[in-house]
């Protein structure tokens, strides 16, 4: 007896359908799994053995052949665990091949029939829609994620009898529903940003990063503030879109990471890998490619604090998901590509110790550390970041003052203010921001009057400013427009805009 089940698996962060073949003939009793099955997929019959027993079902004594195709991609993951079973159900006669015809199914066994859940459940509800299928059987705690999916029936499942009571027309299951208007509220912060004292100087470059999606860097001694200010970032970020929330949620969704009984998302990521991270965990990659922590911090903020502590190798293959916001992986049978469009908020000490140029504290580095300190940052990474702040450190009389300055939320309002003239700007295009521009848009939208243009022209000498500085001064004065809602870009913009950059010559060439 033959069954054919459909199920799903994925590549990157997009799935494929996969037929689950299961072929039961007589002979001596035997269970193989072809179509390059890795080790979890290959593991999966023991699994099905004990979860049909256990269940109360007879597990045939023939020989049992399960085909996954397309047999040329390699099949990994523990979901198809749920279709095999089903097919061995369906070739003995258990459960009629037509209760199941255009459903997809997915779902991990246990040995006692429970179905546990699984990885890139919303991928695999986003392809079963483009495919036109009737409806997705997965388990229950996947439901959230698959049901904001709409026009997609969803099915969740707690045990495998329960599934055969449902294809047998036993008992009846309904469609899952969520509430896609109550997935992307704003939560209650636990930080603010007037809880940092001082500083007020790079609190104003945060809100400049912060509303034109801006890459920065902050040099300064231990103890200024860098950290304690980078924490607090995400409270000043624009909510999340519905469209950012689906695409960030299907990298956590592949992944696993998906918060237990979230259907997205609901905030901007915030990651902080430690600095002994290795290229292939910061950017992803692997035998079976996986996301890495710049995927992870998709439409949201990548912290990397103490900068120069990083392995070379690990930041210099940032250069190219900072300029494209992907990351594509090449294998010799597939090539995946991961979204990767993130603010980078980098840290560093300005020498070894930390203390150059610190008034109240002796640097105890050599010149020859100091240069060997600053250099294990390129030129072209420095680059690409847009904003370089200064932090110095905190006075006594900002420490015991009575505020913070301006809260979190009275700077939220300004930027999400910002990044509406910035949507509506670039709404025919695929930019969101104004860090994102490409050189016609710049043309287009970062026009100067004379006097901005000799001022920009006179640092650009004074500095020895690269072209790709040029641009990056252009944009973050578009921004800072942005935020005084000023169509134009004046002197005073450019030369906010100019003083983000000029730092990066004195303390890091």
């Amino acid at each position: 007896m033959l069954a054919k089940i459909l199920s799903s698996a994925v590549i990157g962060i997009d799935a494929y359908l996969v037929e689950v073949e299961v072929d039961i003939t007589k002979g001596l009793p035997s269970f193989s799994t072809v179509g390059l099955p890795e080790g979890a997929v290959r593991e999966s019959k023991e699994r099905v053995k004990a979860s049909i027993k256990n269940s109360g079902y007879t597990f045939p004594s023939d020989r049992i052949t399960v085909n996954l195709a397309p047999a040329d991609i390699k099949k990994e993951g523990s979901a198809f665990d749920l279709p095999m079973a089903l097919g061995i159900l369906a070739a003995t006669g258990l459960v009629s091949k037509d209760s199941f015809a255009g459903y997809l199914f997915l779902g991990e066994l246990s040995l006692d029939g429970l179905i546990r859940p699984i990885k890139g459940a919303l991928p695999v509800a986003i392809a079963a829609k483009e495919m036109g299928l009737a409806g997705v059987f997965l388990p229950l705690d996947n439901a959230n994620e698959a049901a904001v999916v709409q026009d997609i029936n969803v099915y969740p499942l707690r045990t495998l009898s329960e599934l055969v009571e449902v294809l047998s027309g036993h008992i009846e299951i309904r469609s899952y529903r969520v509430d896609r208007a109550s997935l992307l509220r704003r939560g209650v912060d636990q930080v603010d940003l007037s809880e940092v004292q001082g500083q007020e100087s790079a609190k104003r470059a945060m809100e400049v990063a912060a509303a034109g999606g801006h890459n920065m860097i902050m040099v300064g001694p231990p103890g200024a503030g860098k950290t304690m200010l980078a924490k607090r970032l995400h409270t000043i970020l624009p909510e999340l879109s519905f469209d950012e929330a689906l695409e960030t949620s299907k990298v956590y969704s592949v992944m696993g990471l998906m918060p237990r009984g979230d259907g997205l998302i609901q905030e901007r990521p915030f990651r902080s890998p430690h600095h002994t991270i290795s290229d292939i965990g910061l950017i992803g990659g692997g035998q079976n490619p996986k996301p890495g922590e710049v995927s992870l911090a998709h439409n949201g903020v990548l912290f990397l604090d103490e900068l120069p502590e990083f392995k070379k190798n690990a930041l210099e293959v940032l250069r190219q998901p900072m300029e494209d916001g992907h990351v594509t992986i090449a294998r010799a049978n597939f090539t995946v590509t991961y979204p990767a469009s993130f603010m980078l908020i980098a840290a560093m000490n300005p020498c070894p110790c930390g203390f150059l140029g610190d008034v109240k504290h002796d640097c105890r580095c050599t010149p020859l550390q100091v240069q060997r300190y600053r250099h294990k940052i390129s030129g072209p990474l420095m680059d690409r970041i847009d904003i370089h702040m200064e932090v110095p450190p905190v006075r006594f009389k900002d420490l015991t003052g009575n505020g913070g300055g301006r809260s979190s939320e009275e700077i939220f309002r300004k930027v999400r203010r910002a990044r509406y003239i910035q949507t509506e700007r670039f709404k025919r295009s695929r930019v969101h921001t104004n860090a994102g521009m490409s050189t016609r848009q710049l043309k287009k939208f970062c026009r100067l009057d004379e006097d901005s243009r000799d001022l920009l022209e006179r640092a650009m000498d004074r500095f020895g400013l690269s072209a790709r500085a040029h641009s990056r001064i252009l944009k973050i004065a578009r921004t800072i427009a942005d935020l005084d809602e000023d169509p134009n870009i004046n002197s005073s913009h450019v030369a906010e805009a100019i003083q983000y950059r000029s730092l990066d010559r004195r303390l890091l060439g």
